[in-house]
């Protein structure tokens, strides 16, 4: 699966808004940090094995909704061919029996949707809780009075837009906290939405195309 998989936008609520720390430096003047969850996430182990995991859960979704469809394309394609040949009462049923086979794609695409979601957010609590938890230590340790998230979440402007020097990025020092060497880690793809099981194409209505030939009755 190509798709960008990690969902960070869930927890943004918590960790978006600035972390009060405990300390204030001793010159009296506000310390305020800075660092990027988004970025500090993507490069902890445990989101490459949440991006694993959820590749392996979609491609076993996706299998199992392309065999039902499967199976709904190969009863269309013989209600085509035969559908002249079937009497009313048979015509009926078939026609019947793919509609619901198609309601059932549906649906299948719709539940593995929200299966998908579920573990996400299941698989990022953790990571989030860690996070969270270094950024506040780091906050305390380091006299900060805040640490502010530069990316405020999907399709939003960042909260940071403009910072003098690194003084006060937070990032390394969270880093550190987390036992993460940044540039030995490939930073695993975040994403702005829930993975979504890859769409079937939709089965043809059985009742729109009724055979054109005369029906035995």
């Amino acid at each position: 699966m190509k798709q960008k998989l990690i969902v960070f936008m869930v927890a943004m609520a918590m960790l978006s808004t600035p972390l009060l720390a405990q300390t204030t430096p001793a010159s009296g003047l506000t310390k305020i940090g800075y660092t990027n969850v988004d970025y500090v996430i993507s490069k902890l182990p445990e989101s490459k094995v949440m991006q694993n995991q959820l590749e392996v859960t979609k491609a076993q979704l996706d299998k199992a909704i392309g065999e039902t469809y499967k199976e709904a394309q190969e009863k269309y394609e013989a209600y085509q061919k035969n559908g002249a040949q079937m009497t009313d009462v048979i015509r009926a049923d078939k026609e019947k029996e793919l509609q619901n086979l198609q309601t059932r794609i549906q649906e299948m695409q719709t539940n593995a949707q929200q299966s998908l979601q579920t573990k996400q957010q299941q698989l990022l609590e953790p990571i989030l809780t860690k996070v969270n938890n270094a950024i506040q230590e780091v906050g305390k340790e380091s006299g900060f009075l805040y640490i502010l998230n530069m990316d405020a979440g999907a399709n939003t402007t960042p909260i940071i837009l403009y910072a003098g020097s690194e003084e006060n990025n937070a990032t390394p020092l969270i880093f550190k906290k987390l036992g993460i060497d940044p540039d030995k880690v490939e930073a695993a793809a975040p994403a702005t939405k829930p993975a979504a099981a890859t769409p079937a194409p939709a089965t043809k209505p059985a009742a729109t195309t009724p055979a054109a030939t005369p029906k035995k009755k």
